[in-house]
C-alpha cells in the first residue's frame, strides 16, 4: 500500500515546499487528469527539486493519492427545521461544486484510475464519503423527527438527488441550471416520502407535520 509521508509541520520551508508541491499537482490534474502528472513536471512547475519531492513522497503514486485525498471538504449538515430546506442547501452547494472548473475535471480520471489501483480505489471511496456523507446524514436527521417515511433506503434518496446532477455534468452536458436543481429537489422529497417540501426552492418556509 502507497502511503504520502506526513508533513512536517515545525519546518516553515518544509510545508511551504509541500504546499507548492500539492498545488502544482493540482494544476497539473486540472489540465489533463492523473495521466497529465509527471514528477519532472511537477518539480518543473514548483520550483522544488525532484529528490526532495521524492523525500515526502516515495513514488507518483504517493504524490497523486495526497493531492486527491485534499479534494473533499467536510461540509456542516444544515439544520433548517426541514428535510427539503437542508436538501436544498446541500444540493445548491453540489451544484456549485460542479459548474466549477475544479475537481469536475479530475473527478472521471480518478475514477477510471481506481479501477486499476487499489491505492486510488481507496482514495476514491473516500472523496466519495465527504461528498455523500453531508446528505445522508441530513435525511437521517430527518428520519429522527418523523418528517420522512421510515422504509425509505437514505441511499436510495441520496441517489435520486445526485445521481440526475451527475448525470448532467458529465454525460448530457447540459446546464446545471437552478430550475433543474429544484426539480430534482422535487423528485428526491418524493421519493423519500417528505411531509415537508419546505421551500424547496429557497430553503424557507415552514415545516408541516410528520410523516406516520
Amino acid at each position: 500500500m502507497v502511503e504520502a509521508v506526513e508533513p512536517v509541520g515545525r519546518d516553515k520551508r518544509v510545508a511551504r515546499s509541500q504546499a507548492a508541491v500539492l498545488a502544482a499537482t493540482y494544476e497539473l490534474m486540472l489540465e489533463g487528469g492523473l495521466a497529465g502528472v509527471s514528477v519532472d513536471e511537477v518539480s518543473r512547475r514548483c520550483g522544488v527539486a525532484k529528490t526532495t519531492i521524492y523525500r515526502h513522497w516515495p513514488s507518483r503514486s504517493a504524490l497523486l493519492l495526497d493531492a486527491c485525498s485534499q479534494m473533499g471538504t467536510a461540509v456542516p449538515v444544515p439544520d433548517t427545521g426541514g428535510l427539503a430546506g437542508d436538501l436544498h442547501i446541500l444540493v445548491e452547494g453540489l451544484a456549485d461544486q460542479l459548474r466549477a472548473p475544479g475537481w469536475p475535471a479530475i473527478l472521471p480520471s480518478i475514477i477510471d484510475a481506481a479501477e486499476r489501483d487499489p491505492d486510488l480505489a481507496r482514495a476514491h471511496a473516500e472523496l466519495h464519503r465527504s461528498l455523500m456523507d453531508p446528505f445522508l446524514d441530513a435525511v437521517e436527521q430527518a428520519r429522527r423527527r418523523g418528517d420522512i417515511r421510515g422504509d425509505r433506503d437514505p441511499t436510495a434518496v441520496v441517489a435520486s438527488l445526485v445521481g440526475p446532477l451527475f448525470y448532467r455534468r458529465w454525460f448530457s452536458r447540459e446546464p446545471l441550471d437552478a430550475a433543474f436543481v429544484d426539480q430534482v429537489l422535487d423528485v428526491a422529497l418524493d421519493v423519500a416520502g417528505a411531509a415537508a417540501r419546505q421551500g424547496s426552492t429557497s430553503g424557507g418556509g415552514a415545516r408541516s407535520g410528520p410523516v406516520r
